[in-house]
């Protein structure tokens, strides 16, 4: 039996604690916070509840398997699942709407036709059919298995089969994600549709490459689920999944720095000087407090991929209306931004700031649980913003302003609202300027690519959004899987069968 550290109770962190606790290992964990989820987050005010992180659950099946992994009681029997439908209604600069029914192609492809016009939603489901080679091409690699020694092959390798497009006397495939729009989608609103997807985890679809065709993709096959009570009713059943199998956890408990001993981890060090020994160290946490924690060291060696840094953040504005959550009215609406190239450039250029028009999602769960009556909504407004921001009150008018064209005579129904910055972020997550990680994604040289698990430290893991296979619950989740995995099993540890 080892003793394990594991440091931060983030979701891929407690993924890797129960686990390994599961398989016969103590573990501790240690968490600066007063609680656990690290960006999965629940406000409480005057009978009303919000989550403050992700609000949907994409591919539930590496929850599933966590619960099976690790007790008798299913997920399904710990928390309660819903798949919403429709998946997401959609609010574009035109005007134009459209609602787009959760895991069916064929109702997709109807309601795009419908909605567009004919042939809109025969293009978007050719691209989900390219956009499934995609997926099959690198789901095990940069989701099921640990970082390859060769990875620059994914790195190099575009996993999406572009369609050729002729201009002129040239032939050319799409390279980044927004060529895959302009060049085989052939609809600004399709276009938007894409994007979207990509805005949502922070990157930039001028750049990023076309194999971020699988975002989209995994949302259309595994379907979109929401968790009653909010994502941070699983948080708590990741927790308490742990406290069962005997996880001890150590809230209000910051962790300063490594010791080594014999070239290998050897415990951690808490505020006050405090030494807990340790055989293995498992760190949940943000690139530069990890670095942090070894000064004077290197934790990835050379020709490793080196962690991503200053990725976006997200601006988040709770509002509780008076007036119920009227019928019909979808899970998610994304509205989109009337100047898609004013967004990108106040994203990603030089000058950093939020657009007077912003691409905002706006979640209207069907919950009894996040509001005090029938009588009251709980809406949660989130949109993608550079790290950093200071957010000022024009910035949450013009969020308001977005949202209104999805919710009618909002300022009228509004009785408060609560504003969650990139600063926020930072505080819960430990990241700089309260970045969120995204996905990996092959190609692009590899600049969508995590860390491996394992670090050049003998003995100290990574696990979490910023570690391989990256953001996102279920790649968090996932992360948890292979870290003890390696831990467990070793270096010859390829990945779930």
């Amino acid at each position: 039996m080892a003793r394990i550290a594991v440091i931060g109770a983030g979701m891929g962190a407690m993924a890797a604690a129960v686990r390994l606790a599961v398989a016969g290992h103590r573990v501790v964990v240690y968490e600066r916070a007063a609680t656990y989820g690290g960006a999965v987050r629940r406000f409480e005010r005057d009978g009303f509840a919000f989550d403050t992180g992700p609000g949907l659950l994409p591919l539930p099946a590496v929850y599933r398997d966590l619960f099976v992994k690790t007790g008798k009681q299913p997920l399904e029997e710990c928390v309660e699942l819903v798949q919403v439908d429709p998946s997401s209604h959609h609010v574009f600069a035109d005007g134009t709407q459209v609602s787009l029914p959760n895991a069916s192609r064929a109702g997709v492809v109807s309601a795009l036709d419908e909605a567009l016009g004919a042939g809109a939603g025969g293009r978007w489901g050719d691209f989900l059919v390219r956009a499934r080679e995609a997926w099959d091409r690198t789901r095990r690699p940069l989701l099921e298995e640990p970082l390859w020694p060769n990875w620059s092959v994914l790195a190099d390798r575009e996993p999406y089969p572009c369609v050729p497009h002729k201009k002129l006397l040239r032939t050319r495939r799409a390279g980044t994600l927004a060529e895959v729009a302009a060049w085989e989608l052939r609809d600004a609103r399709l276009a938007a549709l894409l994007e979207s997807h990509a805005l949502a985890y922070g990157l930039d679809p001028r750049v990023t490459p076309a194999s971020a065709a699988v975002l989209p993709y995994m949302e259309h096959a595994f379907g979109t689920w929401y968790v009653r009570g909010g994502i941070r009713e699983l948080a708590r059943a990741v927790y308490e999944r742990c406290v069962a199998r005997r996880v001890e956890f150590v809230f209000g408990a910051e962790v300063t720095g490594l010791v080594e001993k014999d070239g290998r981890v050897a415990g951690v060090e808490l505020t006050g000087g405090t030494v807990a020994d340790a055989d293995f160290v498992v760190a949940g946490v943000a690139p530069g407090v990890l670095d942090g924690l070894v000064p004077g060291a290197a934790v990835r060696a050379d020709g490793e991929v080196s962690p991503r840094r200053g990725a976006p953040s997200r601006l988040t504005v709770l509002l509780a209306l008076r007036g119920g959550r009227p019928e019909g009215v979808a899970h998610r609406t994304v509205v989109h931004a009337a100047d898609r190239e004013a967004e990108l450039d106040g994203l990603f250029g030089e000058r950093p700031g939020l657009p007077a028009s912003p691409t905002v999602t706006v979640s209207r769960p069907a919950d009894p649980a996040l509001v005090p009556d029938a009588e009251h909504e709980a809406v949660t407004l989130t949109v993608t913003v550079p790290s950093g921001l200071p957010v000022s009150d024009s910035d949450v008018e013009s969020l308001l302003g977005a949202a209104e064209r999805a919710l009618p005579g909002l300022r009228d129904r509004l009785l408060w609202h609560e504003v969650r910055t990139p600063t926020d972020v930072a505080e819960a997550t430990g990241a700089v300027g309260g970045a969120i990680p995204a996905p990996a994604l092959a190609a692009a040289d590899g600049r969508l690519l995590h860390p491996s698990n394992a670090t050049r430290i003998p003995g100290l893991f990574a696990a979490g959004g910023w570690a391989h296979p990256g953001g996102g619950l279920p790649h968090a989740g996932m992360s948890g899987a292979l870290v003890a995995g390696l831990i467990v099993e070793g270096p010859e540890f390829r990945g779930s069968q």
